[in-house]
C-alpha cells in the first residue's frame, strides 16, 4: 500500500517560543503527521537590514518592523534545536528543519544529523547552500515555488556535482551541468532527492496552483515527487495525494489568530488531523492497477447482476423467443450476454415464468 510522507510544517509559528514550539510537536503528533518540520536560520545570515518585507508579511505583521527584525524575534537557538529533536522523539514523530544560511546547514547536517533536509522554494537557486548541503551526502526535499523547469535542472546539477563529484574539483556552472549529464549524477539524484510542486504564495489561490504540473515534474527528471501546499483548507493536498505525491506538506498553527507572517495560511490542529486522516484514506484506496472485484465486493454479485429467465411458461420442445425470454435479477443464473445465443434453441424442460433458464 502507498503511504504518503506527510510533514507537518511547523515553520516559525512558534513565535520564538520554545513552549509553543513543543505545543506544536505535540499536535502534529497527536494528528498522525510523519514528520514536523521548523526552520533554522540566523536572521543577519539571511535578509540585509532594509530587505522589504513580502506582502503578506505586511498583511499580518506591523508596517513598521523590518524583515530583519521580523525574523529575528523567530529564532530558534541552536540550544532550543536539541531540546525539540529530543522532544520530538518521545512523542514519536521525526523532528525535521529548514536551513537558510550556510552555517545553519552544518548545523542541522553535523550537530543535529538531520536524516534529510528540506530546501525551501526561495533558495532553489542558492548554489552556494544547495553545494554544501549535497556535499555532506544528505537526502534533500527540494520546493519548486516560482520555478521554470530550467531552474529546476541548473538546481539539480548543482546537487549532482556536490552528491558525485569530488569535493577537490573546483565547483563551476560548467562542471554543473556535465555532473547532472553523466550517468554517476543521475543515479545519484534518483538516490538523495524529491521535488515538491509548490506554490509560493500565502495563501496561494486554487486556480494558481496548476497541480498537474506535479506530474510534469515527474516525467521531466524521473525522480520521486510530491507537493507543498499553501492554499487555504484541505481539498489541494487530498488531490495532491490522489495523483501520487509521495510527500505532502503543510503549514499548521495552534491559532491562527496569534501574530506572527503565517499563521493565518495555516491549518489548526482539527484541520490538520481532518487532513492527514483524509490522505490516509486516499493511500489505502489507491490499491493497484488490476481491475478485478474486490473481495467486499463478491457477495453482491448475485444480488445485483441479473440472469436470464422466462418471462411466461416454456413447454418442454418450445424454443426461446423474445416473447418468452427476459433479464432479471438474481445473477448466478446464465448470464444476460448469452441472449441471442439461446433465442431460437428449445427448451429442454418445461418452465414456468419467472424461472431462471439452464443451458
Amino acid at each position: 500500500m502507498k503511504r504518503t510522507y506527510i510533514i507537518a510544517e511547523a515553520g516559525v509559528n512558534h513565535n520564538g517560543s520554545l513552549a509553543l514550539a513543543k505545543e506544536l510537536i505535540e499536535a502534529a503528533s497527536d494528528a498522525g503527521a510523519d514528520a514536523i518540520k521548523f526552520q533554522t536560520f540566523r536572521a543577519d545570515k539571511i535578509v540585509t537590514l532594509n530587505a522589504a518585507k513580502a506582502a503578506y508579511q505586511l498583511t499580518n505583521t506591523s508596517a513598521d518592523e523590518s524583515q530583519y527584525d521580523m525574523l529575528k524575534k523567530l529564532e530558534l537557538s541552536y540550544e532550543q534545536h536539541f531540546e525539540l529533536v529530543h522532544y520530538a522523539k518521545e512523542r514519536g514523530i521525526q523532528f525535521l528543519s529548514t536551513p537558510f544560511d550556510l552555517e545553519s546547514a552544518d548545523f542541522l547536517i553535523g550537530k543535529l544529523k538531520l536524516p534529510v533536509m528540506k530546501i525551501s522554494s526561495g533558495d532553489l537557486t542558492n548554489a552556494l547552500l544547495l553545494l554544501r548541503i549535497s556535499q555532506g551526502n544528505i537526502p534533500v526535499i527540494l520546493s519548486t515555488g516560482m520555478a521554470t523547469l530550467g531552474e529546476i535542472e541548473e538546481a539539480l546539477g548543482v546537487l549532482a556535482f556536490g552528491y558525485a563529484v569530488s569535493n577537490r574539483m573546483e565547483p563551476s556552472i560548467e562542471r554543473f551541468r556535465q555532473a547532472y549529464r553523466s550517468e554517476k549524477g543521475q543515479a545519484s539524484l534518483k538516490q538523495h532527492v524529491t521535488l515538491l510542486h509548490c506554490t509560493s504564495e500565502y495563501p496561494a489561490p486554487v486556480n494558481d496552483v496548476n497541480l498537474k504540473a506535479m506530474l510534469t515534474l515527474s516525467h521531466a527528471f524521473d525522480l520521486p515527487v510530491g507537493y507543498s501546499d499553501h492554499t487555504k483548507g484541505i481539498a489541494i493536498p487530498i488531490a495532491a495525494a490522489a495523483l501520487g505525491a509521495q510527500i505532502i506538506e503543510k503549514h499548521f498553527t495552534l491559532d491562527k489568530e496569534l501574530p506572527g507572517p503565517d499563521h493565518k495560511a495555516s491549518l489548526d490542529p482539527a484541520q490538520l488531523q481532518e487532513m492527514i486522516a483524509a490522505i490516509r484514506d486516499v493511500d489505502q484506496s489507491l490499491g493497484g492497477p488490476l481491475k478485478l472485484p474486490a473481495e467486499s465486493e463478491l457477495k453482491n454479485l448475485e444480488v445485483s447482476r441479473k440472469s436470464l429467465v422466462t418471462s411466461k411458461p416454456v413447454r418442454e420442445g418450445e424454443c426461446f423467443t423474445s416473447e418468452n425470454l427476459t433479464v432479471k435479477r438474481p445473477g448466478g443464473g446464465t448470464q444476460p450476454m448469452q441472449y441471442w445465443r439461446i433465442l431460437g434453441q428449445k427448451a429442454t424442460r418445461h418452465y414456468d415464468a419467472d424461472e431462471l433458464v439452464e443451458l
